[in-house]
């Protein structure tokens, strides 16, 4: 009988450390891909930043810092744009990972549920046959 609880209790923390394993992993990813879309992001920011820099050095005379102020004022809104853009997509990479770290819990708490009841039903098997 003891031999028979350790080889289910080895098998439920195997079980548990796989299922951990692969939640890290899923983890993991969605966050390598939070970083990809804030990275992209923030370097097409700093080179449009960059660029507007280099505009607003070669400014000589009113009219020109009247173009730069237009397209300073549009940068910004192109930057703000882009702000929420990629907002909306860190959200739905963590909605995605959500869902397959809850799939992944289901999964989990099913497997737990059927190795409870198969021993359970086997001692009832037994107590009934005595």
């Amino acid at each position: 009988m003891t031999q028979q609880l350790n080889t289910q209790v080895f098998a439920y923390a195997k079980q548990l450390a796989d299922n951990a394993f692969k939640a890290h992993v899923l983890a993991i990813k969605g966050l390598e891909q939070v970083a990809e879309l804030q990275l992209a992001a923030l370097e097409k920011q700093t080179q449009a930043t960059a660029d507007f820099i280099v505009q607003a050095a070669e400014v000589r005379d009113i009219d020109a810092l009247r173009g730069l102020w237009e397209k300073g004022t549009s940068l910004s809104r192109e930057q703000a744009e882009s702000a929420v853009s990629v907002t909306k997509e860190v959200v739905a990479v963590a909605q995605k990972t959500a869902e397959s770290l809850n799939a992944l819990l289901q999964e989990q708490q099913k497997a737990t549920s059927e190795a409870v009841a198969a021993p359970v039903a086997a001692i009832k098997k037994a107590a009934a046959a005595k």
